[in-house]
């Protein structure tokens, strides 16, 4: 497990290579892989929404399929065409050669824009990894689809279909303060191919072990983060809150835990379907999430929580990175970067453990350079 969790971890550095801002987008994606959940990602054009799952995909390996949903998309253009020759003899049959069937991955970028045909396809698909037109009735392979959006549908139909992605992540433009850092990232991937650092031998290892993991320890924490929740008038339904269980205990296999902890609510936070219910959210379970951190799948639950622990150990993996430069002189002005942080996050006294020595080294690093 711990093999494949780390393979996966390979994976997510390869992908975000360049991308500024993404990596908790790429992160999500693996949780929810190793899930077998969908994601639903929000946001306006422009912002590498596509670019980050076709990154992860080919870091993964595995058959992809991506499409670009519109008003007047057909389903033979998702799904397949029907074979004529089977035609001819009376038989409704669909070529899903290549197609989105035969998926591992899947990306349908405005995903709304389908018509009622598509959709309904769709959901038995999604839910229930099944495909089912005229005579043609599979089991698809898909671990995963990502929707993508540039907003929440307003109509009930539509709103009921975007709840069947259990996961929905809201992504905004890079701020100003980083246009440096997307101007060079931009440049960087544009030259570089991105190679496989993983397999879906390890999702599917990974995978095996949600279901035995324990969720004894959690599920009075969880009940307990639902009623906050609902004293906040953030309301879930109970289909949500039940599946949250598989984001979390995911979450705790990709750890390298067999019993979900607190420390693995996080999750819960993607479960809310709307960018200001999460927002909300993260108030509402402030105490609750406090101590929610994550070897593996560091940005995203900084990102989720945003509270001093969930920086350990993104800080712990910066520090080693600086430590082990060959370049002293060039890792010094970065060394006191990172010190500001830790001390702008921590008061001397409550460092945590895994950051008193790396401390005490990034300021001998820091002096040597001086």
């Amino acid at each position: 497990m711990n093999d494949a969790a780390a393979s996966l971890r390979e994976a997510i550095s390869e992908a975000t290579d360049g991308l500024v801002d993404r990596e908790h987008l790429a992160e999500l994606l693996i949780l929810a892989a190793v899930a077998q959940e969908h994601v639903l990602v929000v946001g306006p054009p422009g912002t590498a929404k596509s670019a980050v799952v076709r990154r992860v995909a080919n870091s993964l390996g595995g058959r992809y399929f991506e499409y670009l949903l519109g008003r007047f998309t057909e389903p033979s253009e998702l799904f397949g065409p029907v074979n004529l020759n089977k035609l001819r003899e009376g038989t409704v049959e669909t070529d899903v050669t290549g197609m989105l069937p035969e998926a591992e991955i899947a990306f349908l970028d405005e995903v709304f824009l389908g018509s009622t045909a598509i959709l309904n396809t769709l959901l038995g698909l999604l839910n229930e990894r099944q495909f089912r037109r005229g005579h043609t009735h599979m089991r698809c392979p898909l671990r995963v689809c990502v929707g993508a959006a540039n907003g929440l549908p307003e109509d009930e139909g539509l709103a009921a279909f975007a709840d069947r992605f259990l996961l929905h992540v809201f992504v905004e433009p890079v701020a100003d303060s980083r246009l440096e850092d997307l101007l060079a990232g931009g440049w960087k991937v544009a030259q570089h191919r991105v190679a496989p650092r993983a397999n879906l031998a390890s999702l599917d290892a990974l995978n095996q072990a949600v279901a035995a993991v324990n969720m004894d320890l959690v599920r009075a924490d969880l009940a307990h983060a639902i009623r906050l929740l609902r004293q906040a008038n953030i309301a879930l339904s109970d289909r949500r809150i039940v599946k949250s269980q598989q984001l979390i205990a995911a979450a705790a296999v990709l750890a390298g835990r067999s019993s979900a902890t607190r420390a693995d609510l996080w999750p819960l936070l993607y479960v809310i379907p709307t960018s200001a219910g999460q927002q909300g959210a993260r108030e509402a379970l402030r105490d609750l999430l406090a101590d929610a951190r994550h070897p593996l799948l560091r940005a995203v639950v900084e990102e989720a929580v945003q509270q001093p622990l969930a920086r350990v150990d993104r800080l712990a993996a910066s520090a080693d990175l600086l430590l082990g430069s060959p370049d002293a002189a060039a890792a010094a002005p970065l060394a006191e970067a990172l010190l500001r942080e830790m001390d702008a996050n921590f008061d001397l006294p409550d460092l945590p453990a895994e950051l008193a020595e790396r401390r005490a080294l990034l300021i001998a690093l820091a002096k040597s350079a001086g």
